[in-house]
């Protein structure tokens, strides 16, 4: 779905409002490029805790939704039954250890922990799209294009992002926003800080269910897709605000509609 000012045309086209250009929301779906900001900028503000405001108004969408949740959770069942319709797993999150600004980077301040490299880990909730024990023999892995582990209704699940509103308990927890970056899970975030420069730099904002990076690009498949979605993801954590949370959110909508980048 292209809002973008469509010229009306004759036909069929001219009978759908959005190809006609009677709908345009192009205001609210452009952001901005982070393409030309180096990703070593550290981020502007830190929050620490996801706000009681965000939280209710999480509560408030899982109550509003709750009917789809209900009909989503029965078509994964008679789909397929041997699985469950829910499942947690394990990500990282917020990095609570304290820092210090110092010009354009951020530096740990020192303390008895370990390591500063990655955030706490969370146990995120997602409905179940792929076939049960799908990594039994092959461990974690990069989601493949036309992956013959997704279930049937798992791949409609993936291309409308349904199989994310679980996460909106977590959210209710406060262990994630509505808006962030993705939290990936520890197994490739211990390779990702030794390969990518910055890269724990991501987990000094909360993590979300949406993001920049998830609007503008496709399911990470690589490590070079990781690279390009971080200069997003910092981008991010440096300019966050209200105003491009709402076009985030917008463009999320946009995405779900159009299906866009699912595997």
């Amino acid at each position: 779905m292209n809002m973008r000012g469509h010229k009306r045309s004759s036909g069929k086209d001219s009978e759908n409002p959005l190809s006609a250009g009677q709908i345009n929301l192009s205001p609210w779906t452009n952001l901005p490029s982070p393409t030309t900001t180096p990703v070593t900028e550290a981020p502007r503000r830190r929050a620490s805790k996801v706000s009681w405001f965000e939280r209710t108004a999480a509560l408030l969408i899982l109550l509003l939704i709750s009917p789809v949740m209900l009909l989503i959770a029965l078509a994964i069942k008679l789909d397929s039954p041997r699985g469950p319709v829910l499942f947690k797993q394990e990500r990282v999150g917020l990095n609570r250890r304290r820092r210090r600004a110092t010009g354009n980077s951020i530096t740990p301040v020192r303390e008895r922990r370990a390591s500063d490299s990655t955030g706490q880990p969370i146990e995120i909730f997602k409905f179940r799209t792929m076939i049960p024990d799908a990594e039994k023999a092959t461990g974690p892995v990069w989601a493949q294009e036309k992956d013959p582990r997704v279930t049937r209704v798992g791949g409609v699940l993936r291309q409308l992002r349904l199989d994310e509103l679980p996460q909106l308990f977590n959210v209710v927890r406060g262990q994630m926003r509505l808006i962030g970056p993705r939290p990936e899970r520890p197994h490739f975030v211990s390779q990702l800080v030794q390969e990518i420069p910055d890269y724990a730099e991501r987990h000094q904002v909360h993590p979300g269910i949406t993001g920049l990076a998830q609007v503008e690009k496709h399911y990470d498949a690589s490590v070079q897709d990781v690279k390009t979605k971080l200069h997003y993801d910092l981008f991010y954590a440096k300019h966050r605000g209200r105003l491009m949370d709402l076009k985030i959110i917008f463009k999320t909508i946009d995405v779900m509609i159009r299906g866009k980048g699912a595997r």
